[in-house]
């Protein structure tokens, strides 16, 4: 009977301690999918086609703080594009000598300088990977599932860039 109060009495000071958390407006850094980046005004360099580069404009421009322009000349940071890659391999194939797994693969390496050029952040790698399986009876499913999963790894990309655009120390 006593253990069962001072359990009951434990649960409620728990529920208390975290309405009052979440009353007086905490959450964790970067929660919202907001970040606070070091710049005012960022220049990308990537292709006007470029989905990838679609994407984190419409990501930074989301934020109150940073500007998207389109003339390197009047920008805090500029964000070289140094390459972008897809692959895709077989990873395993099974007893008929059959592709069974591919693996796709999306690269991209970049680096971020300021004004004067000097480099914020130096070459930077990020390699995504998914696993994707593979029947012959189902090619035109397989093939939007690709679409997907490379859609996915974009959307995946686009969140590590904005993590480490706002870790980068102006100098």
């Amino acid at each position: 009977m006593r253990a069962s109060r001072s359990l009951t009495a434990s649960l409620a000071a728990l529920l208390m301690a975290a309405s009052l958390l979440s009353a007086c407006g905490f959450k964790l850094r970067g929660s919202d999918g907001q970040y606070r980046m070091p710049f005012h005004r960022i220049y990308l360099a990537f292709a006007d086609t470029s989905s990838l580069g679609t994407e984190l404009r419409r990501n930074l421009r989301a934020g109150d703080q940073v500007q998207v322009v389109t003339d390197a000349a009047t920008a805090d940071a500029l964000f070289d594009v140094l390459s972008e890659t897809r692959g895709k391999t077989i990873l395993s194939l099974n007893s008929q000598g059959r592709v069974r797994e591919y693996l796709l693969t999306y690269t991209l390496v970049f680096r971020v300088r300021d004004a004067k050029g000097n480099e914020l952040l130096g070459p930077t790698e990020i390699n995504l990977k998914r696993p994707i399986t593979f029947n012959e009876s189902q090619v035109l499913a397989k093939e939007s599932e690709e679409v997907l999963l490379y859609r996915d790894m974009q959307t995946d990309l686009v969140q590590q860039i904005l993590r480490r655009l706002a870790a980068v120390k102006p100098s």
